[in-house]
């Protein structure tokens, strides 16, 4: 089967998310900070009418963040309940890849800390990091993220 996937960078490593899941790309803009909030929620935005969450993946992951700059992007995603926008460093490509490419992440790296990988995917000379983006929020911090819809 073939899955087709939203490939984006955050620093210099490579991640995948569900194109299904993916309801629009958006430049970096200005984002209205939110008191009290855990550190990689930057905000909200106004998208269309909507207030939007949006977070910093590089921070909810630990990457060492890069400044915002020209090709930095706002993914939003549709988690169901919670409409989020993810920043991102840049935005590769959509690919549609064959399961027999992906793989299993090794239990080395996969940690209750770290359920959100779903599995690595080798494309040429790349390895993808597959998202689950249902586990990258747990049950609190989406409740938290709902909030600030609302």
């Amino acid at each position: 089967m073939e899955k087709q996937l939203v490939i984006f960078e955050l620093g210099k490593e490579y991640f995948g998310i569900d194109i299904a899941i993916v309801e629009g790309i958006i430049k970096m803009q200005e984002i209205t900070r939110m008191p009290k909030c855990p550190d990689f929620v930057e905000g909200i935005i106004n998208l269309r009418g909507s207030v939007l969450p949006v977070i910093d993946l590089q921070k909810r992951f630990g990457i060492p963040v890069q400044e915002y700059n020209h090709a930095t992007r706002i993914v939003n995603v549709n988690l169901g309940d919670l409409k989020i926008g993810m920043i991102v460093t840049a935005v590769s490509e959509v690919l549609t890849i064959d399961d027999s490419v992906i793989e299993p992440a090794p239990p080395i790296v996969t940690t209750v800390n770290s359920n959100f990988i779903s599995g690595i995917a080798r494309v040429d000379s790349r390895l993808i990091i597959l998202l689950d983006m249902n586990q990258v929020l747990n049950c609190q911090e989406k409740t938290q993220a709902m909030a600030l819809e609302a």
